[in-house]
């Protein structure tokens, strides 16, 4: 299984890396931030999708 080229060694060397880094207990507070960050960041681009849409929508109108 490949994730961005990346393939299953290299993600659990990356993975046990952070672990040593940033520490099992601050993982889980690191992984809900960056959930919530990518969920804002789609948010904001459906949010720009619409707004050019209705912009369209308008010019159309006499």
């Amino acid at each position: 299984m490949k994730i961005f080229g990346i393939g299953m060694q290299e993600l659990l060397i990356i993975l046990l890396i952070c672990l040593l880094v940033f520490g099992a207990a601050r993982l889980p507070e690191i992984g809900r931030a960056l959930g919530k960050t990518i969920k804002e960041f789609k948010k904001s681009f459906k949010e720009i999708g619409s707004d050019e849409e209705e912009n369209k929508s308008e010019e159309k109108k006499p």
